[in-house]
């Protein structure tokens, strides 16, 4: 394969071979991990196993078995020390992914919370007439000059579908995503637009394809946000709730914010496609800082909503 096709595969998501096949699942919580990124493979399908021979198995084994036996010898020992020293740390930690108590939320709060919800719960189904009009109204925002094409069309992959069929790329994304999408395409034309086109930067010569990569934001913040939970208790998901007392869509501008900022993160770190996890990642640590911000009163007050305007 020459360097030439790889690049228009990774950019358009058109990938054979299987290691990035679609995933077969049916609702946005069924999902377990990111639906782009690397796996523990090279691009020739050669697994880091098989360049170990037989006897180097061996020789690792024995080694194996006497390091075992001097970790747990080390750890019967550590083990007295740390339940010595438990009683003073405990409860030092709070880090963002730790349950809290559940919120006293306003009844504005649970309605939108309740709405919320629901748009999550709802698949993406290509045989729904409603879910075929939002795959074109998102062509018309995306391409407002160009002739619709059919909802199977190899023109879906400059958008940065896998394939020629968008409705096979949901998996567990639901509906939400690509309202997600609309959205942004909505409210933020131009920043929408650059995304897109990536106009900004210097770009990698293998980019992540935009589509499919919305379908991950969308996803990571469910998790961030705790969300599939029937009160948020991450710290995030706290966070969350207070605006989304102040902005019913605030869950559709975080979605936008946090596409720029992966953007920037990825040009930032000079990423290829192969590291689009580790910035989906480093994306989500941003984010739950901005949250935490005591200012922070609607997604507007986030420090990176202003990438957004750039």
């Amino acid at each position: 394969m020459t360097s030439q096709t790889l690049r228009r595969r990774l950019h358009h998501g058109d990938i054979d071979g299987g290691r990035y096949d679609r995933f077969e699942a049916s609702g946005i919580d069924s999902l377990n991990e990111p639906l782009l990124g690397s796996r523990d493979q090279d691009l020739n399908g050669h697994g880091f196993g098989d360049v170990l021979d037989d006897e180097r198995n061996k020789e690792r084994m024995h080694w194996t078995r006497v390091f075992s036996n001097l970790i747990a010898q080390w750890a019967q020992w550590f083990g007295s020390v740390v339940g010595w020293l438990l009683p003073f740390v405990s409860g030092s930690q709070n880090g963002a992914n730790n349950h809290l108590p559940p919120l006293l939320l306003s009844p504005l709060q649970e309605a939108r919370l309740k709405h919320l919800k629901q748009r999550l719960a709802v698949p993406f189904d290509g045989s729904f007439s409603e879910h075929q009009d939002a795959l074109r109204q998102l062509w018309r925002l995306a391409y407002p000059d160009r002739r619709l094409p059919s909802l199977k069309s190899e023109l879906w992959k400059e958008m940065g579908w896998q394939g020629s069929d968008p409705s096979t790329d949901f998996r567990g994304g639901g509906f939400i995503s690509l309202e997600n999408l609309i959205f942004f395409a909505k409210m933020y034309p131009e920043a929408f637009q650059n995304l897109l086109h990536k106009r900004d930067g210097d770009r990698s010569e293998w980019e992540y394809p935009f589509a499919v990569a919305g379908i991950n934001i969308s996803f990571m913040l469910v998790q961030m946000l705790d969300l599939q939970s029937g009160k948020p208790r991450t710290l995030a998901g706290q966070h969350f709730l207070e605006l989304l007392g102040e902005d019913e869509m605030a869950f559709d501008n975080l979605f936008c914010v946090a596409f720029k900022m992966l953007d920037v993160q990825w040009l930032v770190k000079r990423a290829s496609y192969m590291e689009f996890n580790d910035v989906l990642k480093s994306t989500r640590a941003q984010l739950e800082r901005e949250l935490a911000l005591e200012d922070v009163e609607s997604v507007r007050d986030l420090p990176a909503y202003n990438l957004l305007k750039r």
